[in-house]
């Protein structure tokens, strides 16, 4: 998935948790810092929150219609691997 195209209206919001230094956490940080601007920019109306806390393990949860919500584990994997479990959550 291409995160330069609008994603289904039946997203509703997306949650990012990971340490602000955290090794673990640094693929996610780096994720974030290459494709928020162009997540934002072809869906501006949906939430993206981040939210980072010292020890916290990385993931991300994304809410869809109807109140399903569903996650994955993102701990020590590269931008790269963070970006491909990011596109098959939100493409699920």
């Amino acid at each position: 998935m291409s995160f330069s195209k609008a994603f289904s209206p039946a997203l509703r919001e997306i949650r990012i948790l990971c340490s602000q230094t955290g090794a673990a956490s640094a693929g996610t940080r780096q994720f974030i810092t290459s494709k928020y601007p162009a997540i934002k920019q072809h869906n501006p109306d949906l939430p993206v929150l981040i939210r980072e806390a010292s020890g916290t393990p990385a993931r991300v949860f994304a809410r869809f219609e109807m109140g399903v919500e569903k996650h994955v584990e993102l701990d020590n994997l590269s931008a790269k691997d963070v970006e491909s479990k990011v596109a098959a959550l939100l493409g699920s």
